[in-house]
């Protein structure tokens, strides 16, 4: 009674791990995004499990069936039609099922798209979001590119060919045009490529040839720059908590202390605090 959230590959077949292929020769039954696509891949390494069709507009109403099937006994695992399941596709209504119903879920980990890109963006990594796709609506998406605007982590976003040239001019507006971007396209495939431009530049690139703009996209874009005189938020929170029990001048030694800042300047936001209260 498992189920096995298992990592495919995103496109050379060689990414697929030796724990995956034994995982998926096991189990009872496979939940597929795309039965079809998914059958070719199984296949290629011999794997002969009855598949099962779960996807975006029917998970809801089959993870109960797969639940069923869990607590009879059989074991079962959950891929998607490439890369790390859940991770924009299908699969987290089934997990939050399992866990509601004390489920064993077991992770097969493996390739993802996201990761796979990030790692070679030469952006900071230690602090990173996954943003996924933006709405495809032009208001929707410049609202949603406009809540980022301040945030100074990398952050991690999918775009498809058809809406690429606008999701990067709405960035370009937005983060303004020397925002650094990494594009990466149909990563670990026989055309896979990666470049690293300001999005302005980015823009151009692109638009120079077409067959550019063609394949499947991944989009790393540098979080806001942080000035020398700009506080963490975390260190003007714990400065104003500081401040509710202790002198000014202790507060902003203490909070200095702990995130590496400099006092006059964590004293002189204090000063600020005070007069307006």
């Amino acid at each position: 009674m498992t189920l096995y959230i298992v990592a495919t590959p995103i496109g050379n077949l060689d990414d697929i791990t030796l724990r995956a292929i034994e995982t998926l020769k096991k189990v009872d039954l496979i939940a597929a995004e795309d039965t079809r696509h998914s059958g070719l891949l199984l296949q290629h390494f011999g794997i002969k499990a009855k598949l099962f069709a779960l996807h975006d507009h029917n998970e809801q109403d089959r993870a109960q069936q797969l639940i069923d099937k869990l607590k009879s006994g059989l074991s079962i695992a959950l891929i998607s039609d490439a890369g790390t399941p859940l991770i924009n596709d299908p699969g987290y209504h089934l997990v939050k099922a399992c866990r509601e119903n004390d489920i064993k879920v077991v992770p097969i980990p493996g390739a993802c798209a996201a990761i796979a890109a990030l790692c070679v963006a030469g952006l900071p990594s230690d602090k990173f979001s996954y943003e996924g796709f933006l709405p495809a609506k032009a208001k929707a998406r410049q609202d949603y590119l406009t809540s980022l605007i301040d945030q100074t982590h990398t952050m991690i976003f999918y775009e498809s060919t058809h809406r690429l040239i606008d999701t990067l001019q709405d960035m370009q507006t937005i983060f303004g045009a020397d925002r650094q971007v990494v594009l990466a396209k149909e990563l670990t495939k026989t055309w896979e490529t990666i470049v690293s431009y300001p999005v302005s530049e980015l823009i151009q690139w692109l638009q120079t040839d077409t067959a550019r703009q063609k394949g499947e996209f991944v989009l790393i874009v540098e979080g806001k720059a942080k000035t020398d005189n700009e506080i963490d938020a975390k260190a003007i929170s714990t400065l104003k908590l500081l401040l509710k029990s202790l002198p000014l001048k202790q507060a902003a030694a203490l909070t200095a202390e702990i995130y590496g800042l400099k006092k006059n300047q964590l004293y002189q936001l204090g000063l600020t605090f005070e007069k307006t209260n």
